[in-house]
């Protein structure tokens, strides 16, 4: 019985000390992080434009919409006092 918990704790502990271990080079690591970050920087970047960008045809076209429903109050407001000249 004892041996059925005890293989697998070792091979546990085992993995664990290979998982830990310093022997690793992390210099590949540091320079895929520093273009990844640029990618993200860039990234963020243009989304933020595209935001802003969009944010102004918004407003722009909301706008239009305000001068079009003006523009047709305007006409309607002719038509009836026209009709009223009669």
């Amino acid at each position: 019985m004892k041996k059925i918990i005890a293989l697998p704790l070792i091979a546990a502990v085992a993995l664990g000390l290979a998982a830990c271990s310093k022997s690793s080079d992390n210099s590949s690591n540091t320079a895929d992080n520093g273009a990844a970050a640029t990618d993200l920087n860039s990234a963020a970047s243009d989304a933020i434009a595209n935001v802003n960008a969009s944010a102004a045809d918004a407003t722009a076209n909301a706008g239009d919409a305000m001068n079009a429903a003006g523009n047709g109050s305007d006409a309607a407001g002719a038509a009836a006092n026209t009709g009223n000249a009669m």
